[in-house]
Formats: structure tokens, C-alpha cells, sequence
């Protein structure tokens, strides 16, 4: 088993005050990092200690540091290597579902489910699989998608949303977290019509909560789907087989995005800021208005903008009641 290179962990005012007489202490060596109230770093271990409150650490010298300095001097709790028996859910058997796209202007929308069994875990908690918004590289994200399909045991499916699907789905259902909750549920009923394959059955499905009203997702439940226990609950890129199914979906994104490209000679950013209104101008000039609808989600205003059209005003958002 490979050592563990890279922890976070939230500390409270004390432990970090704790935490940073120690690394004075101990001759640690400190220096300046945006956002932080004190980084140091000695020999192979890189410790920052945010303005939140989230403490990272990282470099080889990373599960010495936790193991004998972190958790007993200053968490003064052992949790690492016993977070299976602290919380045995976390071996249960179970698909994560999660998608990509939804707030890119350019390309499909992706979702992709995966199972996870108790014999995954050492390999992929070792490998960094991990939230895919948490890696920057889309060449690390394709090799860890490669060792999620490639894993024994692992069974996954990966529904794309092509653009012009997208935008009938959209304009026929109004809403953008209805059209997310029918890729879940397809994601979960394509996953129950193989779990013959998965060893053993999964007791439930984790899904992001991305709706106030939980009933979005359960009401899309096909009808194998609806045989699984649902589970929906905010940061569930959190739970491993979660942020696996984070990883499929952005590769299975970023590869239909640069195909995309590649058709219409042009390279699409991700996104949505000032980039992309630029080049969804320049694809209109080029294009075409109506050829927007095989490459963009055309509900978002940057379509307007790239047509030269008005822009309706913005409504004030409301939070719904309980």
C-alpha cells in the first residue's frame, strides 16, 4: 500500500494555534501562501493552514506527520487507517452517481454512475480518485478514469447528453434540474439492469443533492431504479464511489468537448466566463445561429449574446420554503 501523501482536516482556532507553536517548535521553515494564515514546510512534509479553517498537508513525509504529530498532538484523535471502523458505511457495497457540464456553455451534458465493493477502496483512495472539480489536469482525470474502468469488480455506466438532445430535453421540460434528475435516474437504471454483475448487490445509490426538493431525482426513478434504496446529500463527490462517478463523467465531458472541436475547427473553452462569449461569437460568425444548438446549451444567455440579441432581465432569486 502506497503512503499517504496528501490530508486535509478542519481545526479550530486552538488546534490551530497548537498546531503552529509546534511547527515553530520543531524548526519548520515558513513562508507566505495567499489565503493562508501560516504555511511551513521542513524536509518532505507541507503544511498550510487556511483563512477557512482547512488545513492541508502534503509531500512523502505526509502520513508521519499525521500519524505521529496531527492527530495525537494536536486532533488528539486517531483517525487514519481507522476510518472504516469508526464508520463501516463506508465499506458498504453501492453506486455513485455525478455529472459534468451542466455549467459549461459548450459541449453535452454527462452523467455517469459507478459501482463501488469493499475491494476497490485501497487502490482508489491510494490512486487520489477523488472530486473531479479537485483536479486540474484533464490528462490526470482520463488516467484515473482508465483505472476506474480498468478496476476488477468495478461496473459503470456513462450517459452523455449530446447538445441538440440537450436543448429538446430542455426546452420540453423547462428546467435544468429536471433534465438532471432524468440523467440520474437513466445513469441508476442503467447500472440495475446489469447488477448481476455487481458482487456483491449494492444496498444504495449516492446521488449530489443538486435540487431543494429531493423528490426531483426520486420522481425520475425508472422502474429499476425505484428497487435501490436513493440517497441525495450535499458534497456527496465526498463518498468514493461518488467521486469516482465525478472522474467518468469529466472525461467522458472534456473527450466529447475537444471532438467537438475538431469537428467544427475551433476549440471550445469550458465554462462560462469572458473566453467563452468570445468564442461563441466567433462560431456564430463562422456557423451560424442555428448551428449553436449541436454544440451549446442555448438557455444560457451566452447564446443571446452571441447572436446580438436582448437579454431579459434577471429574477431575484428566492429560497423556497420547507
Amino acid at each position: 500500500m502506497q503512503p499517504l501523501t496528501s490530508y486535509t482536516a478542519k481545526l479550530t482556532d486552538a488546534q490551530a494555534a497548537s498546531l503552529e507553536r509546534h511547527l515553530r517548535e520543531n524548526d519548520f521553515k515558513f513562508r507566505a501562501v495567499p489565503y493562508a494564515r501560516f504555511a511551513a514546510e521542513k524536509e518532505k512534509t507541507n503544511v498550510v493552514f487556511y483563512e477557512s479553517g482547512k488545513l492541508v498537508v502534503q509531500g512523502k513525509g505526509t502520513q508521519d506527520f499525521v500519524e505521529f504529530v496531527l492527530e495525537p498532538k494536536i486532533l488528539q484523535e486517531v483517525k487514519l487507517g481507522y476510518e472504516t471502523v469508526l464508520n463501516p458505511e463506508l465499506l458498504a457495497p453501492r453506486i455513485g452517481v455525478d455529472e459534468s457540464g451542466k455549467g459549461d456553455f459548450f459541449g453535452p451534458l454527462c452523467v455517469a454512475a459507478v459501482y463501488l465493493n469493499e475491494t476497490m477502496i485501497p487502490a482508489w483512495k491510494n490512486a487520489g480518485i477523488r472530486d473531479s472539480k479537485n483536479i486540474g489536469s484533464d490528462r490526470r482525470i482520463a488516467e484515473l478514469a482508465q483505472l476506474i474502468r480498468n478496476t476488477s469488480g468495478c461496473v459503470f455506466s456513462v450517459v452523455p447528453i449530446g447538445n441538440a438532445a440537450y436543448n429538446r430535453l430542455h426546452f420540453k421540460l423547462k428546467s435544468v434540474n429536471k433534465l438532471l434528475a432524468w440523467g440520474h435516474a437513466r445513469a441508476i437504471e442503467n447500472m440495475m439492469g446489469v447488477s448481476y454483475r455487481m458482487d456483491p448487490p449494492p444496498v444504495r445509490a449516492i446521488s449530489d443533492q443538486f435540487a431543494h426538493d429531493k423528490g426531483v431525482i426520486a420522481k425520475a426513478l425508472m422502474s429499476l431504479g425505484r428497487s435501490i434504496e436513493l440517497v441525495q446529500r450535499h458534497k456527496a463527490e465526498e463518498d468514493l464511489a461518488v467521486a469516482a462517478a465525478s472522474i467518468l463523467a469529466r472525461n467522458e465531458f472534456v473527450t466529447r468537448l475537444r471532438d467537438l472541436g475538431r469537428k467544427y475547427g475551433m476549440e471550445f473553452p469550458k465554462g462560462g466566463a469572458a473566453i467563452v462569449d468570445a468564442a461563441a461569437k466567433q462560431f456564430v460568425a463562422r456557423h451560424g445561429a442555428a448551428a449553436l444548438q449541436e454544440v451549446a446549451k442555448t438557455h444560457f444567455r451566452t447564446a443571446l449574446r452571441a447572436q446580438g440579441l436582448p437579454e431579459p432581465p434577471k429574477k431575484a432569486w428566492k429560497r423556497k420554503s420547507a
